[in-house]
């Protein structure tokens, strides 16, 4: 184990987000050969959402589709769809997806399919995800 991930993960298991961002950021590299150094940089964009820093994992996401993907997942975690939307709106596909799923997740097909018909009425996985039917688990909430 190279000496900056000891430094990064004893960071991290402290709480201190600046510095762990800082060691795996110096780091990381997207899309490397090298598939340690772009670990890294999945960890660099994981500890960016940690911290809460969502402005800054969209500034990186205009060019950056890891720190894109990051920044969707957080913003499904977190419930917030009106964000989601809105980077749908603007084109990311990942987040029109995100969206759907979430409106689904949270029981409301009907709202699934209007936000499909809304931002691409032509994207076919968006409405496959919009029209897929509700499992048992789903509608129950358990599959016992």
């Amino acid at each position: 184990m190279d000496d900056w991930d000891s430094v990064a993960r004893a960071a991290q298991e402290r709480g201190d987000w600046d510095e762990a961002i800082a060691v795996v950021g110096s780091a990381a590299e997207c899309y490397s050969p090298d598939p340690y150094l772009h670990n890294a940089h999945l960890w660099h964009m994981d500890l960016l959402a940690k911290a809460g820093r969502l402005d800054e994992l969209a500034r990186r996401g205009e060019s950056d589709r890891c720190a894109r993907r990051r920044l969707n997942r957080l913003l499904y975690e977190q419930g917030r769809g009106s964000d989601l939307r809105h980077r749908a709106e603007r084109g990311d596909k990942t987040a029109f997806y995100m969206l759907v799923r979430l409106l689904r997740d949270r029981g409301d097909e009907t709202a699934a399919r209007q936000a499909v018909a809304d931002i691409d009425q032509t994207d076919v996985y968006a409405t496959q995800l919009a029209h897929q039917p509700r499992t048992r688990v789903e509608r129950n909430g358990s599959d016992e």
